[in-house]
């Protein structure tokens, strides 16, 4: 998702003279047909990732797109005053693309994990906060980044991830897509997490349990007629996220159930634990360490079913 999240900036530079590129600490030749292309519009900015948000909401008052990237933890955590303050505060059309959210950065150890990342940010007014599932979709996604209002936060994984077939007519900021159709058993999901409940969807399905997935690429603003749909069909409902339960997407679901007097039902979140990981490995280790494996949530979702 990396890799095309830039290629897309550079693909986006050449349609709008407006765009431009800042980086903190990236590897050596980032973008470098970029820089070579549009030299005044390439920022490497170094090891001070709070002068990034400055840096580029300056630009953005100037009438520039500015697109900023780097580890998400530091892009989240670190300039969350700069991101408030000196973008948020003036709604300025920044675009935060985010590397490495989740678990991704497991074997650096808890100071890479952006485990909060959703939840700080969609906290914060006039931010849109987005979690693609797969490259493909970050396609979508930075296609439909270029015309948005506002400042986006998008979040990406490591790469590599399989593409989830997902049918629709193009891509729009604040929807949500039918992976599997509604059931009574519903799976809400975003990211990466998206797959591994089609997955095992896709197994209960075959055990005679079908189960419906609901991918939420935007954790914020919501797509309410989706939730609408979900809300009306579900005996249960199961949110999977990378990402610590408190503030993440089954809290903004849940959120909107009852702030839009939905039909309530049997609801299980599943996510990050409101605890800090002191365990290294890979991103694979840590999700398993958090019950998010297929298995994993396949047997929770048994036990909601049941009790049923």
């Amino acid at each position: 998702m990396r890799q095309t999240a830039l290629n897309m900036v550079h693909e986006l530079a050449r349609l709008d003279q407006r765009v431009v590129f800042i980086g903190s600490d990236l590897g050596a030749g980032t973008l470098q047909n970029f820089r070579e292309e549009f030299p005044d519009r390439w920022f490497m900015e170094g090891v001070a990732e709070q002068n990034l948000i400055g840096l580029a909401s300056g630009l953005a008052l100037e009438g520039f797109i500015p697109y900023v990237n780097t580890i998400a933890t530091f892009l989240s955590r670190r300039c969350f005053e700069q991101i408030v303050v000196d973008a948020c505060l003036h709604n300025l059309p920044l675009r935060l693309l985010s590397s490495g959210g989740g678990l991704v950065y497991a074997p650096l150890g808890p100071t890479h994990l952006a485990i909060e990342d959703l939840s700080i940010l969609r906290a914060v007014p006039n931010m849109t906060v987005i979690a693609p599932s797969d490259a493909h979709e970050m396609r979508l996604t930075m296609e439909s980044s270029l015309a948005h209002a506002g400042p986006l936060y998008i979040r990406f994984g490591k790469g590599g991830d399989p593409v989830v077939p997902i049918e629709r007519n193009g891509f729009e900021i604040g929807r949500a897509y039918w992976v599997l159709p509604p059931e009574a058993t519903n799976f809400v999901s975003t990211g990466i997490m998206t797959e591994a409940c089609r997955q095992v969807a896709l197994r209960l399905a075959a055990e005679g349990r079908p189960c419906g997935v609901l991918h939420v690429p935007t954790v914020k603003p919501l797509d309410i007629d989706a939730l609408w749909t979900l809300a009306r069909s579900s005996q249960t409902i199961l949110t999977v996220e990378e990402n610590v339960l408190a503030g993440g997407l089954g809290s903004a679901v849940l959120e909107a159930l009852v702030d839009n007097a939905m039909p309530l039902t049997r609801f299980k979140r599943l996510g990050l634990p409101d605890a800090f990981s002191h365990n290294y490995g890979s991103q694979a280790d840590l999700l398993r360490d958090a019950g998010l494996t297929s298995d994993q949530i396949h047997e929770t979702a048994l036990r909601e079913i049941s009790q049923c």
